[in-house]
């Protein structure tokens, strides 16, 4: 989304604002301490924290119902009508369907591995069927062409492995030119692109294999989105399941968290939602994670977002999302049945003897099966912190405890099961408290011995206040928060209304001092402009530039809430880039109607109606050191649009408006 080299003017005004932003978003404001927010600024606060951003019309909303109605809404999201945002969701049939649906409907590589080995079965279904045969023909030809590059370079000796890769990678060449070919010669595109929406993937399907393939991977461009152009939903996922199935399980659920943070009246639900996402973070990209988290964040976290803390901790656990992310699911003890080969009935005296002998010593070739990563990143990133107390002694018993919290196999949906026979027999200690053998009921003993530590309720309400308060939250608020915590049973509404009826929340130091991460800073954007959003995938596709792509953080600490982890001049520059972009109506999908905020009679003049933009993207709280720099090119040719002809000419309101949404002022919230 590079800015055009003609327009030089514009260009200096990205690299004014740009270096100012650094200083412009560090600097603390120097306010009397007896000055309050008025009531204007409170309600912007709010809409700021509370949500990811004022959409038009939404100050004069909160303004008329008032803050204090308002915000009891949103912490009552089950009191908001959310059927608009369910006539959105529609589109994104995955999320409605169990984990073992969405495997079965877009099957992963091990299925299709499997089909071709002779273990499973072709499903019945026409539309299944038709998917599982494009990817058993994809499978079977990049196994056919595997087997004629290996033996070639077998006979390279010390160059085996590089010949093999150049092999691999002419092979995927020749597959792409033969489809290529096949589109062009076998493929009468125009046909299938003239057949009415409703009828056009029921063509598809009738096409040979072969062909189905060269359609969906070889047709680009334009010609591509009009073969995409009217198909229902479920149509338009068989389309790209014919190519990737996983695609289909990735991209509905990303749209989706878009389209829930850009429209849903339920802000808070997803400001929460998203919050403990990022708490409780799962990698998309590892394996099976992709199709357990639309599960995960449907059955696990959004409904427990403003519930008790220990139920979304129970969940979490129990998630088998958590479970596969984290190994738990590999997890056994050295001690169990299952690592030293006993059968599955119980046998007591085995156990017995592990009990009063200590841990029994495995033969030669068996290898100790426990993991500690879930009970290291339960107590280091989910509850106690860091620095909670415990010790990696308290890791070690954690793992032992929670080993047989395990998945049940793919064909079953992974599902979470408890395998007793996976479960390390005897005594257990967790921070100075014995935990004696109760199979799966010990590892709840410890997550409500967890839930309820004063250093988890510490170390969650300090995260809270990061995100709704101060990089740096005042000590005192923390402390309260946490009394609230371990007064109300982990209540996290509870604790959120101490938060809001604390004097540190509504101090105007604590006004426009946080900074956007690229997720709301981008989806702020949009529900400021009010842009309509047919297509949620460029958006996405941004954030992965601005180095937050959506569930892709990798390690379990999840996307910093700090301001350093996400200022930088680069990263600022790219950020106005996106703005004017957006307001350009440069993203696909994404409809901007700049105009409809200057009114039914827009100024002429470029300097009004840079006010009116700052007022309804700012609420007026613009500096002046921003006003100035963008006012000052407002009579290039390129904005004003005077001519000699036609000195009437309104102003480019896009590039103003993008201008403003570049801002320093509107990176914070």
């Amino acid at each position: 989304m590079g800015f055009p080299r003609k327009q030089i003017a514009l260009l200096i005004i990205l690299l004014s604002l740009a270096a100012s932003l650094p200083f412009a978003l560090g600097r603390k404001k120097s306010i009397p301490a007896a000055e309050q927010m008025d009531e204007h600024k409170r309600v912007v606060h709010a809409l700021n924290r509370l949500t990811f951003g004022p959409r038009p019309g939404d100050i004069e909303r909160v303004t008329s119902i008032g803050l204090d109605k308002w915000i009891d809404e949103q912490l009552h999201p089950e009191k908001i009508d959310g059927s608009a945002l369910d006539a959105r969701l529609a589109q994104f049939p995955t999320l409605q369907m169990s984990t073992q649906q969405i495997v079965e409907n877009f099957p992963p590589p091990e299925i299709i591995r499997a089909i071709a080995n002779g273990k499973a079965s072709m499903p019945s279904d026409r539309v299944q069927h038709a998917i599982y045969e494009a990817q058993l023909e994809r499978f079977q030809e990049k196994q056919e062409r595997k087997q004629q590059v290996v033996p070639a370079s077998a006979s390279m000796g010390a160059n085996m492995n590089n010949t093999a890769d150049a092999g691999q990678a002419l092979t995927d060449e020749e597959i792409a030119r033969r489809n290529d070919d096949r589109l062009a010669n076998n493929v009468n595109v125009d046909s299938i692109l003239s057949t009415p929406p409703d009828q056009r993937a029921k063509a598809i399907l009738g096409m040979p294999t072969e062909d189905q393939i060269a359609l969906v991977t070889s047709l680009k461009g334009p010609k591509r989105n009009e073969l995409m152009e009217g198909l229902n939903p479920r149509d338009r996922e068989t389309v790209i399941a014919l190519s990737y199935p996983m695609q289909v399980v990735d991209q509905e659920l990303i749209d989706a968290k878009l389209i829930r943070a850009i429209y849903s009246d339920r802000q808070l639900q997803e400001v929460m939602t998203d919050f403990w996402m990022n708490h409780f973070n799962v990698f998309i990209g590892k394996e099976a994670d992709r199709y357990l988290l639309t599960s995960y964040e449907r059955d696990t976290i959004r409904p427990h977002a403003l519930g008790k803390f220990e139920d979304l901790l129970v969940a979490t656990a129990h998630s088998p999302a958590m479970l596969f992310y984290l190994d738990n699911w590999l997890s056994e003890g050295p001690n169990s049945d299952a690592a030293n080969g006993v059968g599955k009935r119980f046998n007591d005296n085995w156990r017995k003897r592990a009990k009063h002998n200590g841990p029994v010593k495995l033969s030669k070739g068996k290898r100790n099966g426990l993991n500690e990563n879930y009970g290291r990143e339960i107590m280091e990133l989910q509850t106690l912190g860091v620095n909670g107390g415990y010790t990696q002694k308290d890791v070690t018993e954690v793992a032992r405890v929670l080993t047989g919290w395990t998945l049940k196999p793919p064909k079953e949906g992974r599902s979470f099961t408890f395998d007793e026979r996976k479960h390390e027999p005897g005594d257990k200690v967790v921070l100075g408290h014995r935990i004696k053998p109760n199979g799966e009921k010990e590892g709840l003993e410890v997550l409500h011995l967890l839930a309820h530590h004063p250093s988890t309720a510490k170390f969650v309400c300090t995260k809270l206040a990061i995100r709704f308060v101060s990089d740096n939250p005042p000590p005192a608020l923390v402390d309260r928060m946490a009394q609230t915590f371990l007064k109300k049973d982990g209540d996290i509404r509870e604790v959120l209304k101490t938060m809001l009826h604390s004097p540190e929340f509504w101090s105007p130091d604590s006004y426009r001092a946080k900074v956007k991460t690229p997720l709301e800073f981008v989806v702020s954007a949009v529900r400021a402009t009010g842009a309509q959003i047919d297509n949620a995938a460029p958006l996405a596709r941004q954030l992965q530039i601005m180095g937050m792509p959506l569930y892709g953080m990798q390690p379990p600490t999840g996307y910093s809430m700090k301001a350093d982890a996400w200022v930088n001049s680069t990263a600022l520059l790219g950020r106005m880039n996106f703005a004017l972009a957006l307001t350009a109506g440069k993203f696909k999908g994404a409809q901007v109607a700049t105009d409809e905020i200057l009114g039914p009679n827009p100024p002429l003049d470029p300097l009004q109606a840079q006010a009116v933009l700052e007022n309804s993207f700012l609420a007026g709280d613009v500096s002046k050191q921003t006003h100035d720099i963008i006012a000052a090119r407002l009579p290039d040719p390129k904005i004003a649009q005077r001519k000699l002809d036609d000195p009437a000419h309104p102003p480019n309101v896009k590039v103003i408006a993008g201008l403003i949404l570049g801002s320093p002022e509107f990176q914070r919230r």
